[in-house]
């Protein structure tokens, strides 16, 4: 027999008369199962949530009576059955399924609310292991919110205690019945959140195969098999800025609910107006600079001031106060109305610097802020954004040691960075594998020594994150015993050469004895004489060009010395 779709014979409104009830978060059930039960709502239920409304004083049908089996292997089973099934995929105006239910005393179900087992937040905590996650992958949970979501034409899914409120609301106005809107709308946020659920799921396995070095693709599997096959980016919105990079655009912001690294998207806002599009995105540059000054350097605080996603000011200092001073010095114009972040607890002393008049900045984040910190920033600036991102940790990003595709089978997905593009997306693995500064060759002059080698790394750090061709001139601050800082940086240029003179221009004076980092090698050596000319003494860059040996010659002429780090770092 066919049977004409359900969605052009939907009734608008269908009543609520039996309802079941599985959930593992169990805030707002008891309200929200208390109210169903004054409606006159029958509630059926299952393990633990069954025994929170007993408990409640409700009335409650085991799910077992529908069923007539127990609950068993540990809870594996027990609603994957036709009682259950039946009474929520049945047709309410197809004769047959009517005659069917009849036959086979299955009771309708008109409202499913189910939440899954907490997958995500069972892999986000520290510790978890295989078996741990394997046990808190829902298996009826999504086959009932599915077949709800399916038979949405008389069925309401529920997966969210959020929408409780919603769901009472409509059954209050409209004598007991849901309409079909609001069941079309929960069933579009059912389907989404399973697929988020499976796509969780086949991340963290995907994420296990990458960490698992006995793991082997298969034998028919391509060269490139080290990337998933496919991405499911299953993300919830968290965030709605006014508009976009623009007034005319308009934005949102979507967050991995299994990242555990520190995110500006999940950030806790202390103070200030709503952060908008921009914002967002100058905080995670900054973040990101603050993040690999105090993984490389974790005996000092580290600072960096971003304008336009691109360090103007960088630093890293014995004490807070001393990173964002020196981290505003970088270039004081361009600091004016940029983003900060610090890569240490933010104190007193520090907050009071970024309190004087010299200072306009649009957003502060740090780990976490001194509550007389805090205070100085709020009665300073009423609209300054304050975000407190939590513990940075001391491995970039908090997660998994780098791979490539040399060292790994398998690329672990939450090591991906994506890019739109019109059509596709373009997914690579994260660029955050640590600078080796005492493995780096040194091409041309004398030995530049331990210490001298640590401050090129922290200067190639900070040519990373500027945007390419790159060109960052940093050194030891004259000004601030103990501190490390960006002089002046060329970023964004369409040529090379043009990026060594900005830099020059910015670092000024204290070009002289400094080191110069570049994100990729010079083509030629007009861009080395530059920063020659201007005084640097150590040029690192990665190496690789034809013309290598000039830049070289070029150096030891001048007394300067090369360190080739073998590592790129382009950041388009």
């Amino acid at each position: 027999m066919t049977h004409a779709p359900a969605s052009k014979q939907a009734p608008n409104f269908t009543p609520v008369r039996r309802a079941l009830l599985s959930v593992s978060d169990k805030s707002g059930l008891v309200e929200f199962a208390r109210t169903l039960a004054q409606r006159g709502v029958a509630l059926v239920s299952t393990g633990g949530t069954a025994k929170a409304l007993r408990d409640a004083g409700l009335d409650v049908t085991p799910v077992e009576s529908l069923t007539k089996f127990p609950e068993m292997m540990d809870g594996r089973v027990k609603t994957l059955h036709p009682g259950v099934h039946g009474g929520i995929l049945a047709l309410r105006n197809d004769d047959a399924h009517l005659a069917a239910m009849r036959e086979h005393a299955i009771e309708p179900i008109d409202l499913v609310c189910v939440n899954l087992y907490p997958f995500e937040a069972t892999v986000a905590r520290p510790g978890c292991t295989l078996e741990d996650a394997i046990e808190n992958i829902d298996v009826g949970g999504p086959a009932m919110i599915r077949a709800a979501a399916k038979n949405h034409a008389f069925v309401t899914v529920v997966t969210d205690p959020a929408q409780y409120a919603r769901v009472l609301d409509e059954l209050a106005a409209n004598d007991g019945r849901t309409t079909h809107a609001l069941r079309a709308d929960l069933a579009r946020a059912a389907f989404a959140r399973t697929g988020a659920y499976d796509a969780a799921i086949a991340n963290y396995l995907s994420s296990c195969a990458a960490r698992d070095p006995s793991h082997e693709p298969a034998l028919d599997a391509p060269e490139d098999n080290a990337f998933p096959p496919s991405l499911d980016l299953h993300l919830p919105r968290v965030l709605a800025p006014r508009y976009g990079e623009n007034p005319h655009q308009r934005a949102a912001v979507y967050a991995d609910p299994t990242f555990t690294g520190p995110s500006v998207a999940t950030t806790r806002q202390l103070h200030g107006k709503e952060l908008s599009y921009n914002n967002l995105a100058d905080a995670a540059a900054a973040l990101a600079v603050a993040i690999d000054l105090a993984c490389f350097d974790p005996a000092r605080t580290g600072a960096a001031v971003v304008k336009h996603t691109n360090p103007c000011g960088a630093s890293v200092a014995p004490t807070a106060r001393l990173a964002v001073d020196a981290a505003i010095a970088g270039d004081p114009l361009a600091a004016y109305g940029g983003i900060l972040a610090l890569g240490g607890p933010m104190d007193a002393d520090a907050a009071e610097r970024l309190c004087r008049d010299d200072v306009f900045l649009e957003v502060v984040l740090a780990p976490s802020f001194e509550p007389a910190a805090l205070d100085l920033l709020r009665s300073r600036w009423k609209n300054l954004r304050v975000l407190e991102v939590g513990p940075i940790g001391t491995q970039p990003t908090n997660l998994a040691q780098p791979t490539n595709l040399a060292q790994s089978a398998t690329i672990d997905p939450a090591r991906l960075t994506l890019r739109s593009i019109p059509g596709a997306i373009l997914a690579q693995e994260r660029d955050d594998a640590p600078p080796t500064p005492s493995a780096w060759k040194l091409a041309a002059g004398s030995e530049p020594g331990p210490d001298r080698r640590r401050d090129a790394a922290l200067a190639e750090i900070i040519a990373k994150h500027l945007s390419s061709n790159a060109v960052a001139i940093c050194g030891v601050d004259p000004e601030r015993a103990g501190t490390f800082r960006l002089f002046g940086a060329g970023a964004g240029q369409m040529d090379r050469v043009a990026s060594c003179r900005i830099a020059v221009q910015k670092a000024g004076p204290l070009a002289a004895g400094a080191i110069a980092a570049s994100d990729a090698f010079f083509p030629f050596s007009d861009g080395p004489e530059v920063l020659l000319d201007a005084g640097v003494t150590l040029l690192v860059h990665p190496g690789g060009s034809k013309r290598d040996q000039d830049t070289f010659d070029l150096a030891t002429a001048r007394g300067a010395s090369v360190l080739i780090t073998g590592v790129r770092h382009f950041r388009h």
